[in-house]
């Protein structure tokens, strides 16, 4: 079964951004093995931080990978959202989805921006996008998109081995202790992990640079954690897609797997550098007002550093760029300064270690030009929890999978915020088993409240497929509870 949206709902235009700058790279030469594509830059090199008193020396590398969720509509169509023009579209009606499946926004008060990169592309479509509850946003992609013309280029076709590992994360080394172990400054966070943070270009739009984004080294055999819209395109045209480390040197990389439905992707890099992998921590332990930091390649500009707070945790966030790859995020919102090329970077703690993906970003105005879009405090990442899941998965098959009920819920229009409204159930589902029915009202997933649609299909993505769920049910006047085991998609 997949998740279903409106195909009534009218679309807004997705604008591109702001022109971009190169700037001069900080980054370190990598190891004399690795194979470049790109001659180093004469830049000095940052030194890694040293390993702490009591650390363990860091284990030779390993090898090898695996997919994404379902709180989506059963046909797996993507929500439209209204209006086909910049600003506010008229209300409408509300619209059909699947209670795991994506939603249609109302109408926006605010525009994400998709781009970073160097020279400007030209104008393009905005689409709207809607979070749970009364306030209305719309969501961009932070991809770069830039002209094509950077320092490195892909000399020959890369035909390497998938980079997949029979048992995922655990057969691959990650870097077990935090870079900082009682914490630290902003300036002694950046020190530590800009060594483990790269830039990613890829094509898109037919131009090899097309797109510009982010990453960081999950681990010591040559994989990279980014979004999945960063290089979505170039996946599917089999296009170049090239990973630029410490010191500027460009690898080319190959896609292992990459789940639209949760925004990620893991790379491959063949004979990579061996600089040392990004700590992963815990979005958990978070509370709303610690610092963070941000790192990443925004408006192409490499190694820069950002610093804020949590704003808020678990916050419903629903993007895309089209309606096959419609994205739903329990986001940790931040107000450190992200921007279109910060896509796919890490949003770590003063520890150093990555609690989140920094994905998209809210901006002002119903009708953002490219040249005025940009960060207005209010970004959002994946949180880590969600990257070792869907990156185990990919690591392992190549694939991720995702949570699904097959219960199309209402969403878009002037929806009232009492609970996720059930339009229609699918026929041998697991919502038809569990007994949920047409016109129930589902207010609580595991004791946690529900406001709209939106909620309900990303409350449900937050488990795995086969995990069995409990939803407080509105019926007739009346509440119940209604156990449902999750079913799965690949997405």
């Amino acid at each position: 079964m997949s998740d279903e949206q409106n195909p009534d709902e009218e679309t807004q235009p997705i604008l591109p951004d702001a022109p971009r700058t190169a700037a001069p790279s900080p980054w370190a030469p990598p190891s004399p093995e690795a194979e470049p594509l790109t001659p180093p830059p004469s830049a000095p090199r940052h030194a890694a931080p040293a390993a702490e008193p009591g650390q363990a020396p860091e284990p030779a590398p390993a090898s090898e990978p695996a997919p994404a969720s379902e709180a989506s509509p059963s046909a797996g169509q993507p929500v439209v959202p209204p209006g086909d023009q910049p600003g506010a579209p008229p209300a409408e009606p509300p619209a059909e989805q699947d209670a795991s499946a994506s939603a249609p926004p109302p109408t926006p008060t605010q525009h994400l921006t998709v781009g970073g990169g160097y020279p400007p592309p030209p104008p393009g479509p905005r689409r709207e996008r809607r979070w749970g509850g009364p306030a209305i946003v719309v969501l961009a992609l932070v991809l770069g998109l830039v002209g094509g013309f950077l320092g490195s280029t892909i000399r020959d076709h890369i035909s390497s081995s998938s980079g997949k590992v029979a048992d995922g994360l655990s057969g691959v080394d990650l870097q077990p202790l935090p870079p900082l172990k009682n914490g630290g400054s902003v300036a002694a966070v950046a020190q530590a992990v800009i060594p483990s943070t790269v830039q990613i270009q890829a094509e898109y739009g037919g131009q090899a640079n097309g797109a510009t984004g982010s990453g960081f080294i999950l681990d010591k055999q040559g994989h990279i954690i980014t979004n999945n819209h960063v290089v979505k395109e170039a996946a599917q045209d089999n296009g170049p897609i090239t990973v630029v480390y410490q010191g500027g040197r460009s690898y080319k990389a190959t896609v292992v797997g990459r789940s639209s439905v949760y925004d990620l992707a893991v790379l491959y890099v063949k004979n990579a550098p061996r600089e040392k992998p990004a700590a992963l921590g815990a979005s958990k332990a978070m509370r709303v007002g610690d610092p963070v930091v941000a790192i990443g390649s925004p408006l192409g500009l490499d190694a820069t550093v950002t610093s804020g707070i949590v704003s808020a945790l678990n916050r419903p966030v629903s993007t895309s760029e089209s309606q096959d790859d419609q994205s739903f995020i329990d986001a940790i919102q931040t107000d450190a300064a992200i921007n279109p090329g910060n896509s796919g970077g890490p949003l770590v703690n003063l520890r150093g270690q990555v609690i989140g993906v920094n994905s998209a970003i809210a901006t002002n105005g119903g009708g953002t030009t490219a040249g005025t879009a940009g960060n207005i405090g209010v970004g959002f990442a994946i949180p880590v929890e969600q990257v070792r899941v869907t990156a185990d998965q990919i690591l392992r098959s190549g694939k991720a999978e995702y949570p699904v009920i097959g219960a199309k819920v209402e969403t878009g229009g002037n929806m009232p915020s009492d609970g996720a409204h059930i339009s229609s159930i699918v026929k041998g589902s697991p919502a038809e088993s569990g007994g949920l029915e047409k016109g129930d009202v589902v207010t609580h997933v595991n004791g946690e409240l529900v406001s709209d649609g939106i909620g309900l299909i990303v409350a449900i993505r937050t488990y795995q497929p086969g995990d069995t769920i409990s939803l407080t049910v509105q019926r007739g006047g009346s509440q119940r509870t209604i156990k449902v085991t999750l079913g799965s998609e690949v997405g």
